[in-house]
C-alpha cells in the first residue's frame, strides 16, 4: 500500500522512512481483530443509512463487500498475507474499496480509527471474556469431579506448611472452586464495563453525522453508549480490568499448581500423576515430572506482567488518543490466549491424577493433628481455652518425648496435666470426630462437604 493510499495520506508529500513504517506497522497481531471490526462497520453502515449519509444502494454494497471479505477470510489462507497493511482496520478499508469501489471509501464517514478500534477491541474481550468465563466452569467441574471421585477421603490440611488439622479431600477441591467462583464473578463485572460503545465519538469531539448511536448501541449487544467522547477513545481501563481479573485467576491457578505439584512429590506421595500429563527426564529414567503444572505457575508470571505494562502505558497520557495505546493490543491477546490455554490445561491435569487415598489418611491421622481437638475438649469441660492450650502443649511435649500419637497416650499420663481428661478423649481425638466437629457453616466435616458440593453442582447447573 503507498502512502497516498493511506488513510492518512492527503497530507504527506514524501514518504515514510521504511524502518519507521515498520515500526509504525501493528497489521501483524491487530488481524485479531478483523472480525469484530468487520462486524461493527456493518452495524456502522446501517447507522450512516439511516442518517441520511449512504444510500441504500450505497449500504448495501458495503454490506456485499463485507460479507465477502469475511468469507475470504475464513477460506483463502493467504488473505491475510499483505506485507503493507499498516494495521487492520486500513486493510479492510482498502480491500473494501478494490471490491466495490467507491461507496467503500464512504463507510468511514463519520468515525475516526480512534473509535473504530476501541469498538472492535471491545467486541473482541467482549467474546473473550465470554469464552474465559466457560473455561473457568469447566474447571470448576473437574475439581467436583474429582471430588467426586474421593468423597470419603481425608488429607492433612496445612498452615505455614506445616500439618496443622485434617480436612476432607473434597474439602480442599472446593477451596478452589471458590475461588474460581469468584473470578467468574470478576469476569462479569470486567464485562459490564467493557460493554460500553466507543463508536460515535469518532476521533475525539464526537461525530457531526445524525447517527443514533443507541440503535447502534443495540445492534452490536452493548449495553450503553459512553457518555464522554474525549474519555471513549483513550479509555483503556476495561483493558486493566480485564488482566487483573486473568491475573487473579492466574494466581488461584498457580497455586493450585504448586499444590498438586508438592503432593505429587515422593516426600508426601498424595497424589499420583497421570502419563497423559507428565514428562520424563533425558537423564533420569526413573523421574516423572510435573511439567504442565510449572508451565501453568511459570505462565502466571506473563499475565502478572501485561498488567503491569498496560497501567504503566496509561499513566502518563494526556488525553485524548496517544499512538501508545498500540501497545495495549499485543498485551490483551496474550493475557486472554495465556489464561485461556492455563485453564485448559489446569482441566486436563485434574482429569488426569488419582488421589492415593490410604496415604492422605495416614498422613491425616498423625503429627499430632488433632491437638486443637484435645483443647478443645478440655474447654468443653470448663478450662478456659488458654489453659487448655497450654496443657495441650505440654501433654505433645511429652507425647514426642515417648514417640506416640496423642491418641496413643495412656490415659493416666495424660490426666498428669489436666484431671479433667477422662476415657472419652479416645472418641474425641478420632479422625472421624476431629472431622465431624468441624460442622458449622463452611466447615470440613462431611455433612457440611456433602451440601457444600451439592450447592457448588447447582450453582453450575442453575
Amino acid at each position: 500500500m503507498s502512502d497516498e493510499k493511506k488513510l492518512w495520506g492527503g497530507r504527506f508529500t514524501g514518504r515514510a522512512n521504511a524502518r519507521f513504517a515498520a515500526y509504525n506497522r501493528s497489521f501483524g497481531f491487530d488481524r485479531a481483530l478483523f472480525l469484530p471490526d468487520v462486524r461493527a462497520s456493518r452495524v456502522h453502515a446501517e447507522g450512516l443509512r439511516a442518517a441520511g449519509a449512504l444510500t441504500d444502494a450505497e449500504a448495501e454494497q458495503i454490506q456485499e463487500g463485507l460479507n465477502t471479505l469475511q468469507w475470504r477470510s475464513e477460506t483463502e489462507s493467504d488473505f491475510f498475507d499483505d506485507d503493507a497493511a499498516e494495521d487492520v482496520h486500513s486493510f479492510i478499508e482498502a480491500r473494501l474499496v478494490a471490491l466495490i469501489g467507491d461507496a467503500g471509501r464512504k463507510l468511514h464517514a463519520g468515525r475516526s480509527r480512534n473509535d473504530q478500534v476501541a469498538t472492535a477491541l471491545r467486541l473482541w474481550l467482549r467474546d473473550q471474556i465470554d469464552a474465559m468465563e466457560g473455561n473457568v466452569i469447566r474447571a470448576q467441574r473437574a475439581l467436583l469431579d474429582l471430588a467426586d471421585a474421593h468423597r470419603e477421603a481425608v488429607l492433612p490440611g496445612y498452615t505455614h506448611l506445616q500439618r496443622a488439622q485434617p480436612v476432607m479431600w473434597a474439602h480442599w477441591c472446593l477451596a478452589y472452586f471458590e475461588m474460581l467462583a469468584r473470578d467468574r464473578e470478576r469476569l462479569r463485572d470486567v464485562r459490564c464495563r467493557t460493554n460500553v460503545l466507543p463508536l460515535g465519538s469518532a476521533a475525539l469531539a464526537g461525530t457531526s453525522y445524525p447517527i443514533d448511536r443507541e440503535a447502534v448501541a443495540h445492534a452490536l449487544g452493548f449495553d450503553a453508549v459512553s457518555r464522554n467522547s474525549l474519555d471513549a477513545v483513550s479509555d483503556r481501563d476495561f483493558c486493566v480490568e480485564f488482566a487483573a481479573a486473568a491475573s487473579l485467576i492466574m494466581v488461584h491457578l498457580s497455586r493450585l499448581a504448586e499444590d498438586v505439584i508438592v503432593y505429587a512429590t515422593t516426600e508426601f506421595g498424595f497424589i499420583e500423576l497421570g502419563d497423559a500429563i507428565s514428562t520424563g527426564s533425558s537423564l533420569m529414567p526413573q523421574k516423572k515430572n510435573p511439567d504442565a503444572l510449572e508451565l501453568v505457575r511459570g505462565k502466571s508470571a506473563r499475565v502478572f506482567g501485561h498488567t503491569l505494562s498496560l497501567l504503566t502505558m496509561l499513566k502518563g497520557l494526556p488525553l485524548a488518543y496517544n499512538k501508545d495505546m498500540q501497545e495495549d493490543k499485543e498485551a490483551v491477546f496474550d493475557t486472554a490466549h495465556t489464561v485461556h490455554t492455563s485453564l485448559e490445561v489446569m482441566a486436563t491435569v485434574l482429569r488426569n491424577i488419582r488421589l492415593r487415598e490410604e496415604r492422605a489418611r495416614e498422613a491425616a491421622a498423625r503429627g499430632y493433628m488433632n491437638a486443637t481437638e484435645l483443647a478443645d475438649y478440655l474447654a468443653r469441660k470448663g478450662l478456659p481455652f488458654r489453659e487448655a492450650h497450654e496443657a495441650v502443649g505440654r501433654i505433645v511435649l511429652a507425647a514426642i518425648g515417648r514417640g506416640l500419637e496423642l491418641h496413643e497416650l495412656p490415659l493416666e499420663e495424660m490426666r498428669e496435666f489436666s484431671p479433667l481428661v477422662e476415657a472419652d478423649v479416645y472418641a474425641a481425638l478420632s479422625l472421624e470426630q476431629t472431622l465431624a466437629t468441624k460442622s458449622q457453616a463452611g466447615g470440613t466435616s462431611p455433612a457440611r462437604v456433602a451440601e457444600a458440593l451439592a450447592a457448588a453442582r447447582a450453582s453450575l447447573d442453575g
